[in-house]
């Protein structure tokens, strides 16, 4: 479990760092440079499909994990916008919830009963 939370870790740290890099020399507007890009029909534009598709099942597995209460709908709608620095956090956090047991951290613990 130590080596996955190091992995977390680093993750959320490149993540911030190219984040803050790329908001200061491009500013906040992702959303109209994501769309143009897959109206484009370019490969940019089949790998934002690709990645929104895996923020979609980030966030569906948050939502199934939570038993979709109000709560895990609200964290799986965090996860479908803040792709990887949510789910590297969510995780960190969850694995000191669980004290380090992996089948509960992917199952959470109420499917474990």
């Amino acid at each position: 479990m130590t080596g996955f939370r190091i992995f977390l870790a680093i993750l959320w740290a490149i993540m911030m760092v190219y984040t803050a890099i790329t908001i200061t020399h491009h500013g906040w507007g992702f959303f109209a440079v994501y769309f143009a890009d897959v109206a484009g029909m370019s490969w940019r534009g089949q790998f934002n499909i690709d990645f929104s598709s895996y923020l979609l099942l980030s966030a569906l597995w948050v939502m199934w994990r939570h038993h979709f209460s109000a709560s895990g709908i609200a964290l799986g709608i965090i996860a479908s916008i803040g792709g990887a620095v949510f789910l590297t956090t969510y995780l960190m956090v969850a694995s000191f919830q669980v004290k380090g047991d992996m089948k509960a951290l992917l199952l959470g613990q109420r499917s474990l009963a």
